[in-house]
């Protein structure tokens, strides 16, 4: 943990001090990436707290650059054309924007194709961007920040899959380790011979000269990639699974096996169509799902989770200074949101004190949900009074958040929905709170009545702060009424404290502090 200037940090908390508005922070602020795949062509634009940086804007043109380049050895002449257009377009875009200049990289078909080169001197000649083509392994190191943009500390193997190739990178104690490149992309594979049986030994043997190379990897897999996302997509539908966001989402290994069979024996269309995947994503499932069940048979992951992160996100990892690395993503962006949004800026840290007690037991995994939840508990004042319960939840569940597991999600925005609202029954969203255990759910109400009570005694710099003490033993909630804040404690504050009691099947005793 950073421990600067702690004594004049009246911020500082076990999460830290917000960064987004030191100089180094500020100059991450707004920064456009171009990403040249064998697939795609995508230009992203992060704006918001650097650490958890917000998609200001995200465009992406299917151009199949890599199609047929194992046949030719050249890229595909529609994508070389449909690609410059694209890049035209995201500099007028980026000089609209006001962006700094973009960072532009290619991938596994440019630095392939014999063409290559003559395509990187065009784009720089018709639109004076650069591009960078990195080799495999700066691919793989590249994506592997990216996860660890979004997991601080993580540890595993990160698989980012292309068109033309497939890299796999280890990571462990927030650092990358060793990383190789393969050939095992879709549009690679689609000119093997001998159909799919023809492919599937290529696939064996090649993952099995990958595993000789990376070692036992029997941690966490993570999934980079759009033809990853796509299958997940799939394995949603297949599971009926309510949350559909792809950040985070966990699969088993025994959920693969499941949903490959699932894609062999659906109807391309039907998928495409119920799980909102692209046609030209579709194309390339079949192919991406037999490279996946080799992958998790062979490294026999413990578990596998989805990251919406990749190379783009590491090349903005590659600019931030350590640390700003080791900052939790998810309380740098609800610092961010709070200063951004909330009617009074600065309450969310008086509110977390105040209601810390009551979760004092909790594992800090949890507390940081509830520094979270005090941070956000104002963002959406301007929703209409009648829909902003269930605002907050959908922003909570939905937003594009890092370090924020599926179950996390749900947690916080049933807390930040008990902010406004006592009940949750009746909601379009009940479907989701099984994702969390009945003693999670009421944890969120009880979090979230508090903030509700606390928000109540909003109070002037230096007047003393009421305080809780906690005895879940005796059910007894202590209420100490500083002097300063007596006023505060009305017939409105004091219905809401009935509301919490409840939740906490607990007796109320009020000390007044003279």
């Amino acid at each position: 943990m950073n421990t600067e200037n702690t004594a004049a940090s009246p911020d500082w908390d076990p999460f830290g001090r917000p960064l987004f508005d030191s100089p180094s922070a500020r100059a991450l602020s707004r920064v456009g990436v171009v990403d040249v795949g064998s697939n795609s062509v995508r230009l992203v634009v992060f704006d918001g707290a650097a650490r958890s940086p917000a998609y200001f804007y995200n465009e992406k043109i299917m151009c199949g650059l890599g199609a047929g380049l194992s046949q030719s050895g050249c890229l595909n002449p529609e994508g070389r054309v449909r690609a410059l257009n694209a890049i035209q377009r995201f500099q007028h875009l980026a000089r609209g924007m006001n962006l700094p200049p973009l960072t532009a990289v290619a991938t596994a078909a440019v630095r392939d194709a014999e063409d290559g080169p003559q395509f990187c001197d065009e784009v720089l000649r018709e639109t004076g961007l650069r591009i960078w083509v990195i080799d495999g392994e700066e691919e793989a190191r590249l994506s592997a920040q990216g996860v660890l943009l979004g997991w601080p500390g993580s540890y595993g193997l990160v698989c980012d899959i292309g068109g033309s190739s497939m890299e796999l990178a280890e990571i462990s104690g927030g650092r990358v380790g060793k990383r190789v490149t393969s050939a095992l992309g879709p549009l690679k594979l689609a000119s093997i011979k001998g159909g799919r049986a023809g492919r599937k030994a290529h696939i064996k043997e090649t993952m099995a000269q990958l595993a000789d190379t990376m070692g036992p990897q029997p941690d966490r897999l993570f999934l980079v990639g759009g033809s990853w996302r796509a299958i997940a997509r799939i394995d949603m539908l297949r599971r009926d699974y309510p949350l559909h966001v792809l950040h985070e989402y966990r699969m088993r290994p025994k959920d693969v096996r499941a949903t490959v069979k699932f894609i062999e024996k659906n109807d391309p269309d039907w998928l495409r169509g119920n799980a909102n995947v692209s046609s030209a994503r579709m194309a390339l499932v079949p192919m991406a799902a037999d490279v996946l069940a080799r992958l998790v048979h062979t490294f026999k992951p413990k578990d596998i989770a989805v990251s919406s992160y990749g190379i783009r996100e590491g090349l903005l990892y590659e600019q931030m200074p350590q640390r700003l690395r080791d900052r939790d993503p998810l309380i740098e962006a609800c610092h961010f949101a709070e200063a951004k949004d909330a009617r009074f800026p600065g309450f969310g840290n008086t509110l977390f004190k105040f209601i810390l007690p009551l979760f004092k037991s909790a594992p800090d995994a949890r507390k940081r949900l509830v520094k979270a939840a005090c941070l956000l508990h104002d963002v959406s004042w301007r929703a209409h009074p009648d829909y902003r319960a269930e605002i907050c939840f959908d922003n909570a569940t939905r937003a594009n958040l890092g370090g924020l597991k599926h179950s996390e999600r749900v947690f916080l925005g049933l807390a930040l929905m008990h902010r406004y609202r006592n009940k949750r029954e009746g909601t379009r969203f009940e479907d989701m709170f099984g994702l969390i255990d009945g003693s999670s759910q009421l944890q969120a109400e009880i979090l979230g009545k508090a903030m509700r009570f606390g928000a109540m005694l909003l109070m002037q710099d230096g007047e003393s702060m009421s305080s809780l003490r906690w005895y879940p033993k005796r059910r007894l909630l202590e209420f100490r009424l500083s002097k300063d804040t007596q006023d505060l404690y009305g017939e409105v504050a004091q219905a809401r404290m009935q509301s919490l009691l409840s939740s906490l099947s607990a007796e109320l005793k009020v000390i007044n502090i003279n």
